[in-house]
């Protein structure tokens, strides 16, 4: 385990023991699939992973004008990780759709005709996906594992892969770059590196709350002055496990407190419709959508104005007939 320009590289062994010793608050639903398309297996020498990702952090920040590099991780050819944007802070990978998610890059241009996959980057990408999957009790399923090329550049809506799109994570991707070839040529390998169902914990969550100040300490013990162990930006959701007087527990495993006085509790809900529109404020008059989001795909409500309801701490909202609640 190496560290430079602020980054960790791991081999895959040690990704797998690092990811269950991180404290995450922050509720992660989705794991995304992406290739980095450039740099690829040209610009990889086998020894230059920080440079590389250095680079990708440069550009996102010079040139994009994010905060940080966009993903969490980037997987190398040799199969190496190297960690990147902060765990608590939601990616900047795809337009709408980054909150409660992981991003992944898998360094390389996985289109036809471009690299060829190496087997050990191949093991590395599944394995790394069944490690997330496990860490944050995400189901293997392509609700759940996505794809950049099944979402529109322009509205961030799921299409699947029709309209304005990448081809990311590759057209050669594990056989292709749909929704089909997913679970067809990817999913059920990453299912079986996890040897089975994913397991939720076993202690229920009570409900799920959104961090209302900037940053909210996370502490190791339910007082204020007991040792800081992280921290968590504004807008993030977080599960509930205990109450104990003003503190509330977020893990299921580990002694993980915040204080009650900085959160407020959610809704959570499911699209019960086959495209659900969403709009820029509680009404139809909001024209026109500024995306929309498809059937099964869970929502947490952060408002309420009438029959509609708050998708996001930024102004998405969608009507509440179409959302079942939790």
């Amino acid at each position: 385990m190496e560290k430079k320009f602020g980054f960790t590289l791991l081999s895959l062994s040690e990704f797998e023991t690092w990811i269950t010793q991180q404290n995450v608050a922050r509720t992660v639903l989705y794991v995304q699939e992406h290739h980095t398309w450039s740099p690829n297996y040209t610009h990889f020498k086998g020894n230059n992973h920080f440079e590389l990702q250095k680079g990708m952090q440069d550009f996102h920040t010079v040139v994009n004008g994010w905060q940080d590099i966009g993903q969490h991780f980037s997987i190398f050819p040799d199969g190496m990780v190297v960690t990147g944007r902060d765990l608590e802070i939601s990616p900047a990978c795809i337009y709408g759709n980054n909150s409660n998610s992981i991003c992944i890059e898998n360094v390389g241009n996985f289109d036809t005709n471009g690299d060829s996959m190496h087997p050990e980057h191949r093991e590395a990408i599944i394995r790394v996906t069944a490690a997330l999957c496990r860490r944050f009790a995400i189901p293997v399923n392509a609700g759940r594992i996505v794809y950049h090329h099944w979402f529109d550049l322009n509205t961030g809506a799921r299409t699947n892969g029709s309209g304005v799109t990448k081809t990311c994570p590759g057209t050669n991707f594990f056989g292709g770059n749909s929704v089909q070839n997913a679970e067809k040529n990817f999913l059920p390998l990453v299912e079986a590196a996890l040897g089975g169902k994913v397991v939720p914990p076993a202690k229920p969550i009570l409900y799920y709350a959104y961090v209302t100040s900037k940053w909210l300490p996370i502490r190791k013990n339910p007082f204020f002055l007991a040792k800081k162990i992280n921290e968590t930006p504004f807008g993030s959701v977080l599960r509930i496990y205990e109450e104990k007087g003003h503190w509330r527990r977020i893990s299921a495993t580990k002694d993980e407190w915040v204080t009650a006085g900085k959160i407020r509790q959610l809704k959570r809900g499911t699209v019960n419709t086959d495209e659900l529109n969403v709009r820029s404020g509680p009404g139809i008059q909001f024209n026109p959508p500024i995306g929309n989001i498809r059937k099964g795909q869970e929502v947490f409500v952060f408002a309420e104005s009438g029959n509609w309801v708050k998708i996001g701490v930024d102004e998405r909202w969608v009507s509440g007939k179409y959302v079942d609640l939790v």
